[in-house]
């Protein structure tokens, strides 16, 4: 029985990127989406797939990291601003992909060092009406809050 639950979560493992791919390509095809979450996913992939940016794309493992981080971060704010119900509509993968996208964000999170976290996370807001309810997603979208400078110059 736990063989038939390590394979299936080895399958899940390894169809990840092609099953994030297709998510994000249903995602742009979705009127339901609105015009800046799509132009904001298309940024992400966009970056990347370009092999050079914060952390090269050539430095395994680590190169990575900060993709996934930003296109986690930008999958969370288009749940924040649309229905997760639309994405899940459209995950081909395993498990429930807004509780995969908020881990793999925190996740990709610790591995990052603070500066690089502090300038993918600098743009990211909670949408006003999740932040006054204070439910659901907006716990996980900011990962880690750039700090103003006020509060690091008197921090020093």
């Amino acid at each position: 029985m736990s063989e038939l639950l390590a394979k299936r979560r080895m399958k899940n493992v390894l169809l990840f990127i092609p099953n994030m791919m297709l998510l994000c390509a249903r995602l742009l095809t979705d009127p339901r989406v609105p015009g800046t979450e799509k132009a904001l996913l298309a940024g992400a992939i966009v970056y990347a797939i370009i092999p050079f940016d914060l952390i090269p794309d050539m430095i395994p493992f680590v190169g990575q990291i900060d993709d996934a981080y930003l296109i986690a971060l930008t999958l969370l704010r288009l749940m924040e601003r649309t229905d997760p119900k639309i994405v899940r509509e459209h995950w081909a993968g395993g498990g429930d992909v807004v509780e995969l996208v908020g881990a793999a964000a925190m996740l990709a999170g610790k591995f990052l060092p603070k500066p690089i976290r502090r300038v993918l996370t600098s743009r990211v807001e909670v949408a006003p009406d999740k932040a006054e309810r204070g439910g659901g997603i907006s716990k996980l979208i900011l990962v880690a809050r750039p700090e103003k400078e006020s509060e690091a110059v008197s921090s020093k």
